[in-house]
């Protein structure tokens, strides 16, 4: 009778629910999950070069490319400014850096819907896979920047010692596009809108940072709601740390200040809107 009793009990139904009310932050479960966030990670490096006659050498083809086109018309033609240092090396940097930004927001985006299977029938924190999609992308900005190695000698400049600092703009450019991911990568769940909105996003979000031209172009009664863009700090900061231009001013926190706002609202929305993801997805 009591190893019935004891086959019942574990055959009890259990159901399981969504969570109700406020949800924080739980740091330990993310750390324990860290091997599946660089899992998913790897993945996707190994998928975007698999097959690929030129392997990392995109990474640093498109950036290369899009500073050409730019060098053409903004400095050729239009005569843009570029605070100091050639402008070749100017649009590179600031393109190589929103080559990331934009990679990462489009991944982080469309991570939960790509990877539904998973999201639907296994358990683990969701914020995995935004935290997941923003990472392959570092070693393409690596790569790319490595070139620098051969372009400063050509044409001159060199940050000096603000080159220690990078690490600081790495940080806050992955906050600011993890940020931005969170919020879009909860919506596009619910509205698949976002999924092809984002593209649209991201082209329009380019021409109002500073890739192209400087933020010292910025009329000065413009400049603190301009760095409430959360990408124009981190630009501007590698330009400064690795070439050498002018420190663009206070202004920069706003940017860093920005970007906190993003990713903590991001993470609180996230975080709120998980537990439907399995349903609605």
């Amino acid at each position: 009778m009591e190893v019935r009793r004891s086959l019942t009990a574990q055959l009890e139904w259990i159901e399981n629910r969504p969570s109700k009310g406020f949800r924080p932050l739980d740091l330990r479960t993310l750390w324990r999950y860290r091997e599946l966030a660089l899992f998913l990670a790897m993945r996707d490096v190994k998928v975007r070069y698999k097959q690929a006659i030129f392997g990392a050498g995109w990474a640093v083809l498109q950036p290369l490319a899009s500073a050409a086109v730019f060098t053409v018309v903004f400095d050729r033609l239009a005569g843009m400014p570029s605070d100091g240092v050639p402008y070749p090396l100017f649009a590179y940097v600031g393109m190589t850096v929103w080559t990331y930004f934009a990679g990462a927001v489009t991944k982080s985006t469309q991570t939960l819907v790509q990877n539904a299977p998973l999201v639907s029938k296994v358990y683990f924190p969701r914020l995995i896979a935004p935290i997941a999609a923003v990472l392959p992308g570092i070693l393409d900005l690596v790569v790319a920047l490595a070139l620098l190695v051969v372009l400063i000698p050509i044409y001159g400049g060199f940050g000096g010692w603000a080159v220690l600092t990078t690490p600081l703009w790495l940080v806050s450019l992955m906050a600011a596009a993890l940020g931005v991911g969170l919020w879009l990568g909860a919506l596009n769940v619910t509205y698949r809108d976002v999924n092809h909105g984002v593209t649209l996003l991201v082209q329009l979000w380019l021409f109002v940072s500073p890739v192209a031209y400087p933020s010292s172009q910025v009329p000065d009664a413009w400049r603190v709601v301009y760095f409430l863009n959360p990408a124009a700090g981190p630009i501007e900061g590698f330009r400064w740390a690795l070439l050498g231009t002018p420190w663009p001013g206070s202004v920069v926190w706003v940017s860093i200040a920005s970007t906190a706002v993003i990713l903590a609202g991001g993470v609180l929305y996230f975080l709120r809107m998980e537990r439907r993801f399995a349903d609605v997805i």
